[in-house]
């Protein structure tokens, strides 16, 4: 019997180191064929976009990229829908099931979106939780591995808050042979376990305190918002994030030829100085753009058209 089992993209974590290669095969195909091609694969499918959070490279590049594969979209908010007045995650994710091939979410609550997978029997796509931004990570390797080769044996370090972005790089760490140093400070630093439980599965992991260590002689430098959706506490953690700020002086310290990487939106001269976010070593509207791309390798797994 055919397994009919739905392909879910929750979690880094969840993925085999070979199904996330050729998911990152199919973006760099779909990014090398873009509007040179007729292909069509996903032709009478139905992608779901809900939106608890704002977004907008989630967003555009899920629905752009759904339709250039052929299928059509329906963009919903939680405003829009009785999930929003207390219809269960478990009734949701029956009924959009009967009606849509596939649902991308972003919801700040990881639990319920595993949840809506647990009953859904259509693919769940995680498009940002507290937990983690699976789908962002996909489109950052693939950027890395255009600007610097693969990304095997490279030094990626990150500076700044220890929040989802983090979390999802910690368990791409545990796939893919790259060593993965951050810098964040005590108060927002990433759970112990999560760091102890992906060096146990081989992940090659430095943790400090001092961002001039973590970057020095790295092949990466990335950072991400001191403020981040569902943090309330603004005004202190831009205090005490500040020292992690990718500016100049804190690139000069890595290799000469590293990228500089940043998910966007970006606080400009928070988190990263204009001179660095706009500078020569910036890669990071190549980044939003492999948005598209890996959203596509992702639906095509998901749909299992690979």
């Amino acid at each position: 019997m055919a397994n009919t089992k739905p392909r879910h993209f929750l979690l880094i974590a969840d993925h085999t180191h070979l199904t996330l290669r050729s998911i990152l095969d199919e973006a760099v195909r779909q990014k090398s064929i873009r509007r040179r091609t007729s292909e069509r694969p996903l032709t009478d499918k139905v992608l779901a976009l809900v939106f608890e959070q704002p977004s907008t490279r989630t967003r555009v590049s899920f629905d752009v990229g759904m339709r250039e594969l052929g299928g059509e979209t329906i963009m919903l908010n939680g405003s829009e829908m009785q999930i929003g007045r207390g219809e269960s995650i478990a009734d949701t994710a029956r009924v959009m099931s009967r009606f849509v091939d596939a649902i991308m979410i972003r919801m700040l609550s990881h639990s319920a979106v595993t949840e809506l997978a647990e009953y859904a029997t259509i693919p769940i796509i995680n498009g940002l939780t507290q937990r983690g931004h699976p789908t962002q990570i996909m489109a950052d390797i693939q950027t890395i591995e255009e600007h610097r080769g693969a990304i095997d044996g490279k030094v990626v370090s990150y500076t700044g808050d220890g929040n989802n972005m983090l979390a999802s790089w910690v368990e791409a760490a545990t796939k893919f042979p790259f060593q993965l140093r951050m810098a964040c400070p005590p108060e927002f630093s990433l759970d112990p376990a999560l760091i102890d439980a992906a060096r146990a599965q081989g992940a090659d992991l430095v943790v400090t305190q001092d961002p001039e260590e973590a970057v020095a002689g790295c092949d990466v430098v990335m950072t991400d918002t001191f403020v981040s959706m569902g943090d309330k506490d603004a005004e202190r953690r831009n205090t005490l994030l500040m020292p992690y700020q990718v500016n100049d002086q804190l690139m000069s310290r890595a290799a000469d030829n590293a990228i500089f990487l940043h998910c966007l939106p970006a606080h400009r001269n928070e988190e990263v100085t204009d001179s660095v976010i706009d500078g020569p070593q910036s890669v990071v509207f190549d980044q939003a753009e492999n948005r598209l791309h890996a959203h596509k390798g992702i639906l095509m797994w998901v749909f299992d058209a690979l």
